[in-house]
């Protein structure tokens, strides 16, 4: 009887790819992963409030006023029918302008102020890009 030895070489390579899957996961691996998942989940809850926020821009002693969400989309731009019968469309322009200038802004001021809860480096003072 003849018996068969197989070499031992190694764990199984993923498919394609000629790695070594590696079966331990490192401790300090997996407390980054935890606390990466806890941060998604942590920007997917702002994300939502900043989404389901109104904030009002104004302008013209509130002739004009526009509301934004938290991520700065337009919801409504109303208009006091006195202005329009004045006629001077120059001013109605440069009313709306500043009216969605001035919503965005706050928007931002916003989402800024949301993120850095959501965000453990934005504490330490690291500027944060637009990131929604």
């Amino acid at each position: 009887m003849a018996a068969t030895i197989a070499a031992n070489t190694g764990p199984e390579p993923l498919a394609g790819r000629g790695e070594h899957e590696t079966k331990m996961i490192n401790p300090f691996q997996r407390m980054i992963e935890s606390q990466l998942e806890g941060i998604q989940r942590q920007m997917a809850d702002a994300a939502d409030e900043l989404r389901a926020m109104e904030i009002v821009g104004s302008a013209g002693g509130g002739a004009v006023r526009v509301t934004v969400t938290g991520l700065g989309e337009v919801l409504d731009v109303q208009i006091d029918p006195q202005v329009l019968r004045e006629g001077d469309c120059e001013l109605v322009q440069d009313l709306v302008c500043a009216g969605v200038r001035e919503a965005l802004r706050k928007a931002s001021d916003t989402k800024r102020a949301r993120l850095s809860e959501a965000l453990p480096f934005a504490s330490m003072g690291m500027e944060l890009p637009d990131i929604l």
